[in-house]
């Protein structure tokens, strides 16, 4: 077993999270990339976050809640950080966080504006790899600003390659190295390269600082970072203990200039008042302009200040250590444990990329988990306090009482959570964090049950039993996918951790509960749920609808009856366990009865277009279909899984309604006393049916996945005009042309991964069920029929391929040349929100390796690396299994 996977398992055998998991997680990546413009910090009467702490505020004003910056390293209560600042001798700013636009600002809403990347990371990062892009050039602020508000909808988005200032290579290449020579021993190696043809000047400053917990308590004590000789500051703190950072002179001998200011808000800058005359922005205003806003003798940031004249095609090295002080020489040893580190995670690595892989494949995967890894954030959010306000500061505006999240004055968290992407949305969203676990779980299993545990924990979810879906708004709801992530964390980890399934059964119980009170108020069995993770999937707002209205949901009925069985399989396996859960199996088979009953009285169900569609009830009590082809009309074929012959008869024996349905309705194998039912809500027929819409490539099937909206409505869109309503929907492939749920959120025709690889994993279950006996057309009009499993097979390889180089081409990275082409850009990739419908380019968030990052557990599985089945793991007296 090699060094990193010994971390790992070491973290495996602990179950309180972050805090108490060794000392080898006490160091991460747990700092944002952007914490301005986020709802924590909003404190405005409108609930105006973007608005309210602006990029342009963040370097000056002292942050609430979190920390953020380049290539940011912290403890796990992010109480010390560590990072760097830059200067290219032009900006008017130094270069201390990612720039991007605002969701208003954008004309395809919020968008990063830079290009960075997540190269490598270990689990317990003891090495990370972290690189950006930097023009030469003075960075075009107000050129994105002012062309992105020029645009319209209709417009693409105006990027910073568009501007021209990367022309001529102007621009320098900084990578940055993390590794640990022990726990509390961080090793920082920055790599400083000149792309360009000329010798340029270039200011590099890694930087230390203090998140601010004194300002908004009375008796909470303000620590200092204080002056240690030649090139170190020395501090000491509760927590961290007695600590030192060090910095090396540069590679080409120059020496740093250590300076200090105060990691507090720039009261004069902003408001016109009197204030600290080092406050946070002082060392920045220091190296821009000279001014005198530096401390000589202690703040609560330090900056360790070089300035490198570099030539063309030459790289400077600039070395810096974070550890308990008094030990031995800083520089001895730091090449060689960099290197150590470094080799440790190619051990890793190789340890886990199948033989069969390519090497872009393995690239591919390797960059897809260091993203996931390098993803993890200190999300602190206590919503009494927010609501209420902090005792030393101004109170919040009464609106904030029956505002967003005021309902959730329980939600108190402070906890290293799996961000969805560190800038577009450094905050938890339920659903997405379901599908980072599943990834996750490859690399470090233990940390994939934490995140699915915490979200069930007393400090997060609601004393009624929902979950928070994001902090934008935590009563809206996400799908309910955590019974089925934690089926698929459990059996990735070899299937023998039953205390964590029976821990989050438990609280999935109530959560169940909630969703049938709440999310089915006529006691239909057709579920609502409102948007249910899909933005604007539909013409109409599905989360807010005029009064008296309600919106009988093929997606949310569908969830509901995927979770119903992803429960039952869980209280199968701990009655198999020995925890007695008979009686909850036949529960949730009896819920998932109903829910299929409801479906098969046609409600949903378009018998002449083949399709599931949502149903709009008037307040009058007429009922209007919604007739788009969307995901949400494909979404009930995940609800099917197999059970054995005895699960009937013991449904019989105790009289439950489910055996009307269990017994008779469903297909099934194997000869009597030894059957297999395939238990799902869409029949044969109809799911035929919709294979033949989800395989056709001029509806739903694209070279590089399944379009979430169907390609039909290019031609044909939808038009609603009902009860003085008027809505439309036709596919858009890319940008989205609406601003319902504003941002990046398009779900009218992109490839989204997250649905993509839920239909895969279903067509594995169908396809085991059904083994050859099956075989369908594909694509639908070819001609050529394929098993189920040979259709599994082939839309894996069109989600890989988004990704894979061909023909000398990523088809992620769509029309940009450079990012094709030049060497210094090709083989850094990024993992994107969603990706065009027609040609696999990526669109909305660059860095949303959270969810897009299964395409690890895609590329894992697609060359060889197959987890055993629940029913393996279980044993073959196994009653009911969700055969994967």
């Amino acid at each position: 077993m090699g060094a990193e996977r010994e971390r790992v398992e070491t973290f495996g055998r602990l179950e309180n999270g972050l805090r108490e998991a060794g000392e080898w997680y006490l160091w991460g990546p747990y700092l944002s990339e952007r914490q301005w413009g986020t709802v924590r910090e909003d404190y405005s009467p409108g609930g105006t976050a973007w608005e309210y702490l602006p990029h342009d505020h963040a370097r000056s004003r002292a942050y609430r809640w979190g920390e953020d910056g380049l290539a940011g390293f912290s403890d796990v209560e992010q109480r010390l950080c560590l990072g760097l600042a830059l200067w290219n001798g032009r900006d008017p700013i130094l270069k201390e966080r990612i720039f991007g636009l605002t969701g208003n600002e954008g004309n395809h809403g919020e968008d990063a504006k830079e290009y960075w990347w997540y190269l490598d990371a270990t689990p317990s990062h003891s090495w990370n790899r972290w690189r950006y892009h930097y023009p030469q050039a003075a960075f075009p602020y107000g050129d994105l600003v002012e062309e992105n508000g020029r645009r319209g909808k209709l417009d693409p988005e105006y990027e910073l390659l568009d501007t021209g200032v990367f022309d001529g290579d102007r621009y320098w290449i900084v990578e940055v190295d993390y590794a640990k020579a022990a726990p509390r021993d961080v090793l920082m190696t920055v790599r400083v390269t000149n792309a360009g043809p000329e010798a340029d000047t270039v200011h590099v400053l890694p930087t230390a600082w203090y998140r601010n917990t004194w300002s908004w308590d009375e008796h909470e004590a303000k620590p200092s970072l204080l002056p240690g000789g030649m090139g170190c500051c020395v501090t000491e703190h509760p927590f961290l203990g007695a600590t030192e950072i060090v910095a090396a002179n540069a590679s080409d001998s120059t020496a740093p200039r250590l300076l200090f200011c105060d990691n507090e808000t720039n009261m004069q800058r902003l408001y016109g008042g009197d204030g600290n005359g080092s406050p946070k922005d002082g060392i920045n205003d220091h190296v821009v302009t000279g001014a005198a806003t530096v401390d000589r003798e202690r703040g609560t940031k330090a900056a360790f200040w070089y300035r490198l004249r570099i030539d063309p095609g030459e790289t400077v090295v600039v070395r810096v250590r974070l550890r308990p002080p008094g030990a031995h020489d800083p520089w001895a040893d730091f090449d060689s444990v960099s290197e150590t580190r470094r080799e440790e995670a190619d051990e890793f690595y190789a340890e886990l990329t199948p033989p069969a892989s390519s090497p872009d494949e393995a690239l591919v995967l390797r960059q897809a988990l260091a993203g996931m890894l390098w993803s993890k954030q200190l999300y602190a959010y206590e919503v009494a306090r927010w609501l209420d306000g902090d005792p030393t500061q101004p109170p919040p505006p009464e609106s904030r009482k029956v505002g967003r999240n005021a309902r959730w004055r329980t939600f108190d968290a402070f906890d290293v959570m799996s961000m969805p992407d560190k800038w577009e949305y450094p905050w938890f969203a339920a659903w997405d964090l379901a599908f980072h676990c599943v990834a996750l779980a490859h690399v470090d299993a233990a940390f994939a049950k934490y995140q699915l545990t915490l979200l069930c924990r007393e400090w997060f979810q609601h004393p009624d039993g929902g979950l928070a879906a994001y902090e934008w708004s935590f009563d809206d709801v996400n799908p309910p996918v955590q019974a089925w992530a934690a089926l698929q964390v459990f059996a990735i980890d070899g299937g023998t951790d039953v205390d964590f399934l029976s821990r989050i059964f438990d609280k999935l119980l109530v959560n169940f509960t909630w969703w049938v009170n709440r999310q089915d108020r006529d006691g239909t069995n057709l579920f609502e749920g409102g948007f249910l993770g899909l933005d604007n999937i539909g013409p109409i707002d599905r989360s807010h609808l005029p009064a008296g209205e309600t919106l009988e949901q093929s997606d949310g009925t569908g969830w509901m009856a995927f979770y119903a069985l992803g429960m039952a399989a869980i209280a199968s396996i701990l009655h198999r366990r020995g925890r007695p859960a008979d009686d909850l199996v036949l529960k949730f088979l009896e819920h998932f009865a109903l829910i299929s009953a409801a479906l098969q009285r046609n409600d949903l169900w378009d018998e002449a277009d083949g399709f599931f569609y949502d149903r709009l009830r008037l307040a009058d009590g007429q009922t209007v279909p919604i007739r788009v082809r969307s995901i949400v009309g494909i979404l009930p074929m995940l609800a099917a899984a197999t059970i054995d012959e005895d699960v009937i008869e013991r449904a019989e024996i105790l009289n439950k309604r489910a055996a009307n349905v269990l017994r008779g309705a469903h297909p099934e194998r194997g000869d009597v006393g030894h059957r297999r039912v395939l238990l799902g809500v869409v029949g044969v027929d109809r799911l035929l049916r919709l294979f033949s819409r989800l395989f056709d490539e001029s509806e739903f099937l694209s070279p590089y996945g399944l379009r979430a909206v169907s390609r039909r409505h290019a031609e044909h869109p939808f038009e609603l005009a009902v009860d003085g309503m008027q809505a439309s929907i036709d596919y858009e492939p890319a940008e989205s042309t609406t601003g319902m749920f504003g941002g990046n959120s398009n779900w009218r025709g992109p490839i989204w991964m997250p649905v993509n690889y839920l239909v895969v994993e279903a067509l594995g279950r169908y396809a085991r069920f059904f083994e050859d006996s099956l075989r369908v057309e594909y694509p639908t009009g070819s001609g050529r029929e394929l098993t189920l499993a040979e259709i599994q097979a082939d839309l894996r390889e069109r989600l890989i391929s988004l990704f894979v180089r061909s023909d000398g081409r990523r088809p992620c990275f769509g029309w940009v040349e450079r990012l094709q082409d030049d060497p210094r850009w090709r083989d850094n990739v990024v993992f994107n929100e969603y990706f065009h419908g027609d040609n696999g380019a990526g669109l909305g968030a660059a860095h949303q390796t959270g969810w897009t990052g299964l395409v690890a557990d895609l590329i894992l599985r697609a060359r060889g690396r197959m987890d055993p089945t629940l029913g393996e793991l279980i044993g073959d007296g196994e009653s009911y299994t969700v055969r994967r």
